[in-house]
């Protein structure tokens, strides 16, 4: 065992071992190989132990993985380690986890079918590709075509692109997308769009030849070879078809699951349709040969959408309606056929039953007999060499004689299809060159093999001897390029096994004898075979049950064939009286066509030889035969042997490119990958050989300098020598001891499998061991400083610690002493507290005991007391008692006796009565009576009187108090009245007195309630005006927050309309660049059109040898201006060369002349009405603006209406307070009129005041809020008047403030409010009513005054136009002031201030009319001066008169003598004067042989345009619309043509771009307008044009400079293209950054800089290259920004996509290349000063995918980040170059598939392109500012360089 083997097997080593499922499986040592170990010990990546058992006799090891940074290379000869698990692995890798479907394998393309599709094939991914080599791009499709393009353009060598596979692999569409990319990238010769025409072939073919079988939907029933015709140009000319193997057996029977051929499916889809409704068609499960394979619908395919898409193939090459329905009845025809049911009439014959329908609608659609045809599909016909029989055929060979004239039908009309289709595609110019895209069946094998399978897999057996002995042939020339020792490779040759198919006696040859036999059969046939080679040739067995089949070993397998029906099928018969029947046909001309050439036909497929300088492969007919013969004529076998001879034959003499189509699944599931399946057709496409031929040679090879760079790490100091190639030699010398593991070439070196794995191990160990010694030495590094660091931790801690404990220690210390002291206090107090409870008790005892016992004392005493009391009484009421009793006894004798006595003197007086002197006696009683009544009333008047002055006194006391008890006063001085006139009645008077006391005391108590009821009403109102006072202050404070709100909401608003007509304004702007972009598209489709319009004229002329007629000039007299002229002069020249050149030529096309012409005058039509259109847009914009600013007035005055809203809500909360107040006063009042002398208290007056004053307050505040009201109502009036649209109120902006009113309170009060505020609003309306129609009265009046004005203005007018001009001025002026005077007498009249503002009118006036004055001077001044210039040319001609030529408008009245016009010093007025006839001599010296270089250095910038208007101008001064037209014109045509002949030089380009540009700005400058005269010196002003508006020249100019600015980035982008790729991306800017990977066959570009590679640094001086350039052309520094952005965008396009199409460009490592070069270009940026030009926006995604390969990319949060970092890249951008990332080292982790799967979620809802690529094409639509210059054109000087002396300065 050698060292490397050794080395490699060791622990943790990866191998492959076999395996039942999955082929191969991985799994990895556990323990060194020993070299006598019977087995080794592995373990599966599940984890299971395993003991693999060596081979005993073999001792072979397994298979070694390759390390993981070659899993997924885009090249599987750039593997280490080349064999079958190696392959399979690396192409499940890119399928399955990168989504690739595309891998090299050395010179074969790989492709996997992934069964869904992918957006890789768009024009933008061919744009990418075309241009590239096929190394340097990410595999695929593209690249094979465009190096079978290249090659064929560079080695004039044909090509071909072989395409195989078994069916479902993907054939069909490898070889479309191949043809569509030659359409794209080469463009046609003709108009006739003959790539259309070969991408419209496809539909044609796959609906007639392509079905659907059980593994594949849309499998190619047919093999078809497609020449792609080029001419010398290589652009498309043509193409030719040529088919082989037609399955014809399919049109009358399928298998399960499979279906006839599409067209069948199409047709009955569409069978409803008008124009089929004569073909008798139903669905397609009404046919039997639509119906055998019970599958007749496709999943997501429509039938009757694809036939649409086929007629519309057919139309487009050329087959008319007539013939498709024709093609579509003989289809039909087809189909009823086959329904036609054949019965048995006995056992030898058949039947068809008269009046079949089916039979019935085939005679009637092919137009022949029904009796014909029924006769002979059940008989045929035999011929002896004397007679002619006719035989009835039984019912099963009737049906195969049916069957077979179904077929034949279709195989005639496949072949006439093809036929036409190449007619189509042919084309009358000589083929140069030419691609052919062999699409063709791949290795077949099934359950039952046949007469088909055993041609195909012969076919691929023929390919494939070509495929080996190609890439065996590649390795040749490889090394004896390099010069190495040449040793003959061992692979395998399948030559055996065509010899044993098509040598003499093999297979075909006896298969042909056989045929020949009168009884020969498929069991005949079988036996010969096996005595003939079963015994003599290995390759050929019998297999054991079988005596009719055989088994042959093809290159890929085994297959074993049946020979059942292989004599049929090589014979390919069909009964010759059913042809002659339907020759016969005469209603059916295409059914006649078919087979007329029935005789001729030598192939199956009936090719014709085509024209048109083609290489054809056509079959010819072997003239030595008798081909009308049925006997010989040539079987299928023999046919498709020799037109395979001549496939190979074409193949061999072209340059091949293969494309293997890979089916990685039966299911037809989207990325899913069978092993099993795909290793059987690696197999069988021979992939795998071509690994093996590679493996048994030097598959790895690296150039020197490559594998110095990739293995600089195993190298040491000293063995780096200065020969880099004898560094390698040594260096490999020491680490590959075996010589045979490499070889040196002269540029390369070559190694053996597996050695570049080794020398990456040796690598990775290396690289291993330094990153453990920096590991080390960091993690020592880090270990001690961190040890350091915890020690200073640990003493710092340690020190803060002990301070602590100290301080803790001291803290309980002091603690310890207080709370001794504390205890000691506490102990006293405890023990005072103590003695003084026992005390307090002591004493409390004492007291309660003594109180006690002086209680019991008391009570003692008290009871005895009481008792004596109680004796007392009851012993004095004892003796009351009797007393009573014994006074009542006295009494009641003292009565007893008295009334005795009384009797007894009532005796004696009724005695003395009836005497006199009693009577006396009786009166003198009386009368004292009476004197003692008198004196007791007098006592008792004075008495009343004493009360009246004390009520008196009390009513005077009490008044003040008694206001409220009026009443009850009146009735008391009615009482006192009484008592005064009735003094007897002294007792009611007394009562009466008694009564008013307790009134009094009533209305004491009264008055004594009213003042505490006023007290607190008091105190309830001052609490009340404190809380309206809060109020009125929450009232401010919301007043100042509705403000402050107010404000912000404006604040808003005004920011929302803002960024609302910033966003309109960014929309107009992309709109206008969209226009400006397609505008200036069309101008360079039209430029196109114009240059290979002259490129036509230029071809027709030299056809011919009759000269170019001369120029037709335009009439004079057509204005200057007219934009016809100016757009078609030169289209007009080229037209009317065109036309002569048709009268001489008469064999040319002219239909193609004429469409061109007719094109052009399209386009400027288009290019008209898109002007028209860029106008109106831009008018659109202004609309657009002022309608933003009215919609900003409408939003103030919003604003103002909530404003309104608000102060009204405040004005109805001030209006509720004052209400409230106003009923508390009342209430007040009410209340205070109940009571006496109450309002005159204080306390009610300062409550009054209090009142007052905060009505007063409300008042203020109602003030305020009207003069508000007042504001705003001018507000809006000044609103209205500006926009009569908007309305008063807003009731949507603030319906949410009203929704605030919830309570029924405040709904009230706003109703309040807004009923005022709506009262004062109809107010003040109808003010502003009258105040309108006094205004409209008044407005009528100025009306009239001014129609009056107007008519005498004419008047005047018509009068001054009568007038000289001197007299003119005069009188107009004289007519102003006069007009003024009136007006401002007028005004002083009517209003002293209006007059004063009238004088300031004015005076402006005036200064206005002396400034016209001024310039009419200078005009008269101007015109003398050229009065004095005529004048003196007339006295020099000798003309003695004294009028000169003045321009219209100039009127002269004196003559001007010449000898009277005294001389001064020369004023040059900056005018250029030539002669016509010098105009061609002008424009020839100063445009068409100018060199660039010498003006751009010598002379000033623009010098040329300046010249040129300086030409102009003097035209324009002689008013000569003639000479100014046809220089203009002159000046574009002769910029056009120098452009054209030189357009590819940069400086050129950019020279005549500045020119045009200060041509441009010139016409603008010096035009007149005021927009740019502004920018003007009052001396270039004075050199305006003065006769000619040049608007329509300006535009033609514009878009001329368009043009060229077009050119200049093609040109600039022409220089930068093949810098971009190797500067940005594969050059190491940053050296030893990134390591060389091992590549493959497929050689990429070397990123280490050689000699003559890019760099950064190439693309920084090419940009500074052009940038100096355009600056010393005196390029508008505008318009350099425009180019610089332009330019970096390219830059950034271009890099981007390369990346996106470069898997090995996608690392951490290139990323951060990428990052420093685009930091490079922005100091570039910076050092120009060009920053702001908008150039770094768009290296924006390229800055964001160089991001996205440094980030990490394995978290949720890495790919949160990712999601905002990207969003310059689309999401399939993003998605790619996760798929893409590629570790260049083992260190580097790749991205996993659940991490993209969740950007992908993240990224979902993003509304993008789903473009991958960036357009590199796209061209920023160009401006061209004005730019006006400060040169003074009487200042130019004219170097005599320039050949200019017949100019002169005027």
């Amino acid at each position: 065992m050698n060292r490397e083997l050794e080395y490699m097997f060791v622990q943790s080593a990866r191998v492959w071992i076999p395996d039942a499922e999955e082929v191969w499986k991985s799994a990895e040592l556990t323990k060194d190989y020993k070299n006598d170990d019977a087995s080794l010990q592995l373990m599966l990546e599940d984890g299971t132990t395993i003991d693999h058992k060596l081979d005993p006799k073999t001792k072979n090891l397994p298979y070694l993985r390759n390390p993981d940074i070659l899993v997924g290379e885009n090249d599987l000869t750039a593997l280490s380690y080349l064999h079958e698990p190696a392959v399979l692995h690396n192409l499940k890798v890119r399928f399955i986890d990168s989504k690739l479907i595309y891998t090299y394998c050395g010179i074969v393309l790989v492709a996997i079918n992934p069964y869904e599709t992918l957006p890789i094939y768009g024009t933008d991914i061919i744009n990418a590709y075309s241009g590239q080599n096929m190394g340097d791009m990410d595999p695929h499709i593209f690249a094979v075509a465009e190096e079978a393009y290249k090659q064929m353009a560079r080695d004039e060598r044909n090509q071909s692109i072989i395409v195989s596979g078994e069916s479902g692999a993907g054939k069909t569409v490898s070889a479309k997308y191949a043809m569509r990319y030659f359409a794209t990238v080469s463009g046609s010769a003709s108009e006739a769009n003959v790539e259309e025409k070969v991408l419209a072939s496809n539909p044609i073919m796959e609906a007639i030849g392509n079905a659907k079988t059980t593994r594949n939907d849309n499998s190619s029933r047919f093999g078809k070879y497609i020449e792609i015709g080029f001419d010398n140009r290589y652009r498309i000319i043509g193409a030719n078809m040529r088919t082989y193997l037609l399955e014809k057996s399919r049109v009358v029977f399928q298998a399960d699951e499979e279906r006839n051929y599409h067209i069948f499916y199409q047709l009955c889809a569409s069978a409803n349709q008008p124009e089929f409704k004569n073909l008798r068609l139903s669905t397609a499960n009404d046919f039997l040969y639509t119906r055998q394979g019970r599958s007749p619908v496709i999943e997501g395919v429509d039938d009757a959408k694809e036939l649409r898409t086929t007629r519309h193939a057919f139309t487009l090459l050329g087959i008319n309606e007539s013939y498709q329905i024709g093609l579509f009845q003989v289809l039909a025809a087809i189909l009823h056929l086959g329904n036609v049911e054949i019965k048995d009439r006995d056992s030898d014959s058949s039947l068809i039953a008269p009046n079949n329908r089916h039979l019935t609608a085939f005679c009637e659609l092919v137009g022949v007999t029904y009796q014909d045809m029924s006769q002979w599909l059940c008989h045929r016909k035999l011929k002896t060499a004397t007679e002619t029989y006719i035989k009835p055929l039984p019912r099963l060979q009737a049906t195969n004689a049916r069957d077979a004239l179904s077929k034949h039908i279709y195989a005639k009309l496949f072949n006439w299809i093809v036929e036409h289709v190449n007619k189509a595609l042919v084309t009358n110019v000589k083929q140069h060159s030419f691609i052919g895209v062999l699409d063709i069946y791949g290795f077949e094998t099934f359950e039952i093999n046949s007469f088909e399978q055993f041609c195909i897999n012969y076919a691929n057996e023929k390919l494939q001897q070509q495929f080996n002995m190609h890439v065996f042939k590649l390795e040749q020339e490889e090394y004896m390029k390099e010069q190495i020792p040449w040793t003959l490779i061992d692979f395998y040759d399948n030559q055996p096994c065509i010899n044993l198919i098509e040598a003499k006696m093999g297979i075909l040859d006896l298969l042909d004898e056989e045929c020949k036999m009168p009884k020969g059969s498929d069991d005949s046939w079988a036996q010969k075979l096996y005595n003939t080679h079963l015994k003599t040739c290995s390759l050929f067995e019998k297999p054991r049950m079988s005596n009719r089949a055989f088994i042959i070993q093809h290159f890929a397998d085994k297959v074993e064939y049946q020979c059942e029906g292989f004599l049929e099928k090589n014979k390919d018969t069909v009964n010759e009286e059913q042809i002659h029947v339907l020759k016969a046909s005469k209603k059916f001309d295409l059914l006649v066509e078919l087979f007329q050439d029935e005789e001729k036909a030598t192939t199956p497929t009936g090719q014709v030889p085509g024209t048109g300088g083609r290489t054809r492969l056509s079959i010819k007919p072997d003239k030595g035969r008798d081909t009308s013969s049925k006997e010989h004529k040539k079987t299928v076998g023999c046919q498709f042997r020799n037109s395979l001879q001549m496939l190979m034959e074409t193949l061999n003499a072209t340059t091949p490119h293969y494309v293997r189509c890979i089916k990685p699944n039966d299911f037809k599931l989207a990325f899913s990958f069978d092993p099993k399946r795909a290793v059987q057709q690696l197999r069988a496409c021979g992939v795998l050989e071509t690994i093996r031929i590679s493996a048994a040679g030097f598959p790895s090879r690296w150039t020197y300098q490559e594998f110095f760079s990739r293995y600089r790490v195993l190298m040491k100091q000293k063995d780096v020598l200065p020969d880099k190639k004898l560094t390698c030699k040594n260096v490999l010398e020491k680490l590959v001891q075996d010589q045979d593991k490499y070889q040196f070439g002269k540029t390369k070196i070559f190694f053996r499998a597996g050695q570049v794995a080794y020398l990456e191990k040796l690598r990775a160990d290396k690289l291993r061991a330094a990153c453990i010694r920096i590991q080390k030495t960091i993690r020592c590094w880090l270990a001690r400083k961190k040890y350091l660091r915890q020690r200073s931790a640990v003493i710092t801690i340690q020190r803060f610690t002990r301070g602590y404990q100290a301080r803790c220690l001291v803290k309980f210390m002091r603690r310890t002493q207080a709370a001794t002291v504390i205890q000691k206090y506490q102990r006293m107090c405890v023990e005072r507290k103590r003695y003084r409870q026992k005390q307090a008790a002591a004493l409390a005892m004492q007291t309660i005991l003594r109180a006690y016992m002086a209680r019991q004392k008391y009570q003692a005493l008290l009871r005895e007391h009481k008792a004596v009391i109680i004796q007392k009484h009851v012993r004095g009421w004892l003796a009351r008692c009797w007393y009573k009793c014994c006074l009542e006894a006295i009494v009641y004798l003292q009565c007893c006796i008295r009334r005795m006595r009384a009797k007894r003197e009532l005796k004696k007086l009724k005695i003395e009565a009836r005497s006199v002197e009693h009577f006396k006696k009786l009166n003198k009683g009386m009368e004292n009576k009476i004197m003692q009544l008198q004196r007791k009333i007098d006592e008792q008047n004075k008495d009343n009187r004493v009360i009246s002055e004390k009520l008196v006194s009390l009513e005077s006391s009490y008044a003040s108090e008694s206001e409220r008890m009026r009443g009850e006063l009146g009735r008391l001085r009615g009482v006192e009245e009484d008592a005064k006139n009735k003094a007897n009645q002294v007792s009611s008077l007394l009562e009466e007195l008694e009564k008013l006391r307790k009134e009094l005391s009533v209305t004491q108590q009264e008055k004594k309630t009213i003042e505490d009821w006023a007290q607190k009403y008091r105190d309830e109102m001052e609490k009340m005006v404190s809380e309206l006072k809060d109020q009125n202050g929450l009232l401010k404070k919301e007043k100042d927050d509705l403000n402050k709100m107010i404000q912000e909401q404006s604040q808003q608003m005004t920011e929302k309309m803002t960024r609302a007509i910033a966003q309109e304004t960014q929309q107009l702007e992309t709109d206008l660049n969209e226009e400006r972009s397609r505008y200036q598209n069309l101008l360079t489709e039209h430029l196109r059109l114009e240059e290979k319009y002259d490129d036509l004229k230029e071809e027709l002329a030299h056809s011919t040898n009759v000269s170019k007629p001369g120029h037709r000039r335009t009439d004079s007299t057509h204005s200057s201006n007219e934009s016809e002229y100016t757009y078609n002069s030169e289209y007009a020249e080229l037209e009317d060369g065109s036309r002569v050149g048709e009268d001489v030529t008469r064999g040319m096309d002219t239909s193609l002349t004429l469409k061109l012409q007719k094109r052009v005058t399209e386009l400027e039509q288009e290019k008209q009405s898109l002007r028209n259109e860029l106008e109106n847009r831009e008018e659109q914009f202004q609309r657009a603006r002022a309608r933003d600013d009215a919609q900003f007035r409408k939003a103030r005055g919003a604003e103002l209406e909530y404003e309104s809203l608000k102060r009204q809500e405040l004005e109805s909360e001030n209006k509720k307070l004052r209400h409230d107040l106003a009923e508390m006063r009342q209430s007040l009042l009410g209340g205070a009129a109940a009571g006496t002398g109450a309002p005159g208290s204080p306390a009610y007056k300062v409550l009054l005041d209090q009142l007052n004053a905060s009505c007063e307050e409300l008042e203020v505040r109602k003030e305020e809020v009207l003069i508000l009201r007042s504001q705003l109502v001018s507000q809006k009036e000044a609103m209205h008047h500006k926009d009569e649209k908007e309305t008063m109120t807003e009731p949507s902006v603030f319906a949410q403030d009203v929704n605030k009113l919830k309570d029924a309170d405040e709904l009230k009060q706003a109703y309040v409010g807004l009923k005022d505020t709506n009262r004062l609003l109809e107010q003040q309306l109808q003010a502003q009513r009258r105040t309108y129609d006094s205004e409209v009265e008044s407005l009528r009046g100025e009306l009239q005054n001014v129609k009056e004005e107007n008519n005498r203005q004419q008047q005047l007018l018509a009068q001054n136009l009568q007038l000289p001009p001197e007299a003119r001025i005069e009188a107009s002026l004289q007519h102003e002031i006069t007009r003024l005077t009136n007006e401002n007498l007028e005004l002083m009249a009517d209003d002293p201030t209006a007059s004063r503002e009238a004088r300031v009118i004015i005076l402006r006036r005036m200064v206005d009319l002396m400034e016209q004055l001024e310039k009419q001077d200078r005009t008269i001044r101007k015109l003398k001066k050229q009065l004095k210039v005529y004048s003196k040319r007339i006295g020099e001609m000798g003309a003695g008169q004294a009028e000169g030529q003045t321009s219209p408008g100039q009127m002269v009245e004196e003559p001007i003598h010449p000898v009277n016009i005294p001389r001064r010093e020369k004023d040059f007025q900056g005018m250029l004067e030539y002669k016509k006839e010098d105009e061609m001599k002008l424009v020839k010296n100063l445009i068409l042989e100018l060199k660039p270089r010498g003006v751009a250095v010598n002379l000033i910038p623009g010098l040329p345009a300046y010249i040129l208007f300086m030409c102009l101008r003097h035209a324009d001064y002689l008013n000569d619309d003639q000479k100014v037209r046809t220089l203009l014109t002159s000046t574009i045509n002769s910029i056009k043509k120098i452009l054209k002949k030189r357009g590819d030089d940069f400086e050129t380009v950019s020279f005549w771009l500045a020119n045009t540009c200060r041509f441009l700005h010139c016409l603008k400058q010096y035009s007149g307008d005021e927009a740019f005269m502004k920018h003007n010196t009052s001396r270039q002003n004075e050199h305006c044009l003065s006769n000619f508006d040049l608007a329509e020249y300006r535009q033609v100019i514009s878009d001329l400079a368009i043009q060229i600015y077009q050119q200049l980035v093609k040109c600039m982008e022409n220089i930068l293209q093949p810098m971009i790729v190797s500067g940005m991306l594969e050059h190491e800017t940053i050296q030893g950054v990134s390591g060389v990977k091992p590549t493959g066959l497929r050689k990429r570009t070397s990123s280490i800089a050689d000699e003559g590679t890019y760099t950064l640094d190439s693309i920084l001086r090419q940009l500074s290259a052009f940038h100096s350039t355009m600056c010393q052309h005196g390029t508008d520094p505008e318009l350099i920004k425009q180019v610089v952005k332009q330019l970096f965008y390219i830059i950034g396009a271009v890099t981007l996509n390369n990346l996106l199409l470069r898997k090995d460009m996608c690392s951490w490592s290139k990323g951060m290349q990428i990052r420093y070069n685009v930091s490079q270009l922005e100091e570039w940026l910076r050092d120009k000063g060009l920053m702001n030009c908008g150039a770094k926006e768009t290296l924006e995604p390229l800055i964001q995918a160089a991001q996205l390969l440094q980030v990490k990319k394995k978290t949720e949060e890495d790919a949160e980040a990712i999601c905002s970092m990207c969003h310059a890249l689309t999401t399939a951008q993003i998605v790619k170059v996760l798929n893409l990332y590629t570790p260049v080292n083992e260190f580097e982790e790749r991205v996993s598939v659940a991490f993209i799967r969740t950007i992908q979620t993240r990224l979902r809802d993003r509304s993008e392109s789903p473009q991958l690529l960036m357009d590199t094409k796209m061209i920023y639509p160009v401006t061209f500012p004005f730019s006006p210059s400060s040169l003074a054109l009487e200042t130019i000087q004219i170097p005599t360089s320039l050949n200019l002396s017949f100019l002169t300065r005027v």
